[in-house]
Protein backbone atom coordinates (compact mmCIF):
# COMPACT_ATOMS: atom_id res chain seq x y z
CA UNK A 1 0.00 0.00 0.00
CA UNK A 2 0.94 3.39 -0.99
CA UNK A 3 0.58 6.16 1.34
CA UNK A 4 0.10 9.38 -0.15
CA UNK A 5 2.51 11.24 1.89
CA UNK A 6 5.81 12.25 0.31
CA UNK A 7 8.67 10.50 0.99
CA UNK A 8 10.44 13.61 1.54
CA UNK A 9 8.43 14.55 4.58
CA UNK A 10 7.75 11.21 5.93
CA UNK A 11 9.78 7.69 5.81
CA UNK A 12 8.04 4.42 5.98
CA UNK A 13 8.48 4.02 9.33
CA UNK A 14 7.33 7.32 10.24
CA UNK A 15 4.34 6.75 8.36
CA UNK A 16 3.23 3.86 9.75
CA UNK A 17 4.29 5.31 13.29
CA UNK A 18 1.80 8.22 12.25
CA UNK A 19 -0.69 5.68 11.31
CA UNK A 20 -0.57 3.83 14.31
CA UNK A 21 -1.00 7.03 16.13
CA UNK A 22 -4.11 7.13 14.53
CA UNK A 23 -5.54 5.04 17.58
CA UNK A 24 -4.85 7.47 20.25
CA UNK A 25 -7.51 10.49 18.57
CA UNK A 26 -9.25 7.59 19.01
CA UNK A 27 -9.38 7.01 22.60
CA UNK A 28 -9.64 10.38 23.36
CA UNK A 29 -12.71 10.77 21.55
CA UNK A 30 -13.82 7.03 23.49
CA UNK A 31 -12.58 9.21 26.79
CA UNK A 32 -14.72 12.41 26.63
CA UNK A 33 -18.07 10.91 25.51
CA UNK A 34 -18.36 7.41 27.00
CA UNK A 35 -15.28 6.42 29.60
CA UNK A 36 -14.23 9.41 31.24
CA UNK A 37 -15.74 13.00 30.82
CA UNK A 38 -19.14 11.35 29.49
CA UNK A 39 -19.91 14.30 27.52
CA UNK A 40 -23.21 13.66 25.96
CA UNK A 41 -25.07 14.84 22.88
CA UNK A 42 -26.26 18.05 23.11
CA UNK A 43 -28.13 19.67 19.72
CA UNK A 44 -27.00 23.14 19.35
CA UNK A 45 -28.33 25.14 16.36
CA UNK A 46 -26.25 28.15 16.58
CA UNK A 47 -22.58 27.71 14.81
CA UNK A 48 -21.10 29.52 17.59
CA UNK A 49 -22.75 27.44 19.97
CA UNK A 50 -21.36 24.38 18.23
CA UNK A 51 -17.93 25.98 18.51
CA UNK A 52 -18.10 26.52 22.25
CA UNK A 53 -18.95 23.05 22.82
CA UNK A 54 -16.55 21.16 20.36
CA UNK A 55 -14.16 23.58 22.34
CA UNK A 56 -14.97 22.85 26.07
CA UNK A 57 -14.54 18.99 24.71
CA UNK A 58 -11.39 19.74 23.64
CA UNK A 59 -10.36 21.26 26.50
CA UNK A 60 -11.80 18.85 29.28
CA UNK A 61 -9.45 16.17 27.08
CA UNK A 62 -6.56 18.52 27.15
CA UNK A 63 -7.17 18.98 31.25
CA UNK A 64 -7.20 14.95 31.52
CA UNK A 65 -4.29 14.25 29.11
CA UNK A 66 -2.07 16.78 31.14
CA UNK A 67 -3.34 14.82 34.43
CA UNK A 68 -3.09 11.45 33.21
CA UNK A 69 0.57 12.36 32.47
CA UNK A 70 1.87 13.89 35.69
CA UNK A 71 0.07 11.14 37.15
CA UNK A 72 1.71 8.22 35.61
CA UNK A 73 3.91 6.99 37.71
CA UNK A 74 0.70 5.82 40.20
CA UNK A 75 -1.09 4.67 36.85
CA UNK A 76 -1.02 1.21 35.66
CA UNK A 77 0.70 3.18 32.53
CA UNK A 78 4.25 3.02 31.29
CA UNK A 79 5.63 6.41 31.91
CA UNK A 80 9.17 5.26 30.44
CA UNK A 81 7.98 5.58 26.81
CA UNK A 82 11.31 6.17 25.03
CA UNK A 83 12.60 2.59 26.74
CA UNK A 84 9.33 0.63 25.65
CA UNK A 85 9.99 2.61 22.02
CA UNK A 86 13.96 1.12 22.25
CA UNK A 87 12.79 -2.45 22.89
CA UNK A 88 10.68 -2.53 19.86
CA UNK A 89 12.26 -4.78 17.07
CA UNK A 90 10.38 -2.62 14.24
CA UNK A 91 7.65 -0.26 14.29
CA UNK A 92 5.29 -2.83 13.15
CA UNK A 93 5.99 -5.06 15.60
CA UNK A 94 3.96 -5.81 18.77
CA UNK A 95 4.54 -2.48 21.15
CA UNK A 96 6.44 -3.45 24.18
CA UNK A 97 6.03 -2.60 27.81
CA UNK A 98 9.31 -1.28 29.91
CA UNK A 99 10.42 -3.00 32.82
CA UNK A 100 9.31 -0.16 35.22
CA UNK A 101 5.79 -0.68 33.81
CA UNK A 102 6.03 -4.30 34.13
CA UNK A 103 7.29 -4.06 37.25
CA UNK A 104 4.08 -2.12 38.45
CA UNK A 105 1.54 -4.76 37.47
CA UNK A 106 3.37 -7.54 38.67
CA UNK A 107 3.50 -6.37 41.99
CA UNK A 108 0.40 -3.78 41.99
CA UNK A 109 2.42 -1.35 43.53
CA UNK A 110 4.48 1.81 42.65
CA UNK A 111 8.38 2.49 43.46
CA UNK A 112 7.66 4.04 46.78
CA UNK A 113 5.58 1.25 47.50
CA UNK A 114 2.17 2.52 46.80
CA UNK A 115 -1.28 0.73 44.97
CA UNK A 116 -1.18 1.40 41.59
CA UNK A 117 -4.11 2.52 39.71
CA UNK A 118 -6.32 3.13 36.65
CA UNK A 119 -6.71 6.71 36.12
CA UNK A 120 -10.72 5.90 37.02
CA UNK A 121 -10.06 4.44 40.30
CA UNK A 122 -7.01 7.08 41.30
CA UNK A 123 -9.72 9.91 40.57
CA UNK A 124 -12.50 7.82 42.90
CA UNK A 125 -9.65 8.16 45.42
CA UNK A 126 -9.06 11.58 45.04
CA UNK A 127 -12.75 12.65 45.20
CA UNK A 128 -12.67 11.32 48.97
CA UNK A 129 -11.26 14.52 49.91
CA UNK A 130 -14.18 16.62 51.14
CA UNK A 131 -14.73 20.08 52.91
CA UNK A 132 -16.71 19.96 56.31
CA UNK A 133 -18.22 22.68 57.43
CA UNK A 134 -18.39 22.41 61.37
CA UNK A 135 -21.05 23.73 63.70
CA UNK A 136 -19.49 23.72 67.22
CA UNK A 137 -22.38 23.48 69.69
CA UNK A 138 -19.77 24.27 72.67
CA UNK A 139 -20.98 27.45 74.56
CA UNK A 140 -19.89 30.30 74.01
CA UNK A 141 -18.80 29.30 70.18
CA UNK A 142 -20.63 30.27 67.59
CA UNK A 143 -18.65 30.56 64.48
CA UNK A 144 -19.09 27.60 62.14
CA UNK A 145 -15.74 26.63 60.38
CA UNK A 146 -14.91 24.40 57.42
CA UNK A 147 -12.37 21.69 57.64
CA UNK A 148 -10.62 19.45 54.75
CA UNK A 149 -9.88 16.09 55.69
CA UNK A 150 -6.55 14.89 55.26
CA UNK A 151 -5.00 13.37 52.35
CA UNK A 152 -3.48 9.34 52.74
CA UNK A 153 -0.28 9.50 51.42
CA UNK A 154 -1.47 8.02 48.30
CA UNK A 155 -3.32 11.22 47.66
CA UNK A 156 -0.54 13.36 49.05
CA UNK A 157 1.92 11.45 45.73
CA UNK A 158 -0.89 13.12 43.28
CA UNK A 159 -1.12 16.33 45.03
CA UNK A 160 3.06 16.64 44.59
CA UNK A 161 2.91 14.76 41.27
CA UNK A 162 0.21 17.79 39.91
CA UNK A 163 1.88 20.28 41.85
CA UNK A 164 -0.71 21.37 43.77
CA UNK A 165 -0.51 22.65 47.45
CA UNK A 166 -2.60 20.99 49.94
CA UNK A 167 -4.18 23.61 51.95
CA UNK A 168 -6.26 22.44 55.58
Amino acid sequence: MKASVSDQLFDSQETVRAYKSLSTVERAFRSYKTVDLKVRPICHRLANRVRAHIFLCMLAYYVEWHLWNALAPMLFDDEDKVTAEALRDSVVSQARRSQKAKSKVLHKRTEDGLPVHSFQTLLKDLATIVKNRVQPKLPGVKMPFEKITCPTPLQQKAFDLLGVSYLM
